[in-house]
């Protein structure tokens, strides 16, 4: 069993996990720390445990509506990019053997005077 230190709120816990989740829960922590900080700038001065409550309600609406499908406060994650069309990539092989040959042309010529 491993045990992590984390801060959240500005106070030092030490959380006990399973061994290689470590990193996993340093990530929640961060979670939890940024919804109380969220929650301590927006109600002003709080005691710790309605500032903890208030990040867990704000944690809570944020599952709810990911759940509901009407967006979250965190980004995303990126959609994986169309596979490639075959008519574009032959097209930009075709401008490439073009810029080639003017490239050459070009070294090949002498300026004008």
């Amino acid at each position: 069993m491993a045990s992590v230190d984390v801060e959240i709120a500005g106070r030092r816990y030490n959380v006990a996990c399973r061994d290689g989740e470590e990193e996993h829960l340093r990530s929640l922590a961060a979670v939890v720390d940024r919804r109380a900080n969220d929650a301590a700038a927006a109600l002003g001065s709080l005691t710790e445990a309605r500032q903890l409550l208030f990040a867990a309600l704000l944690i809570a609406d944020d599952l709810k509506e990911m759940r509901a499908g009407t967006g979250s406060s965190e980004p995303a994650p990126p959609e994986a990019p169309p596979p490639p069309d075959p008519a574009v990539a032959e097209a930009l092989e075709q401008l490439a053997t073009r810029i080639e040959n003017l490239a050459d042309r070009l070294e090949r010529e002498p300026p004008p005077p």
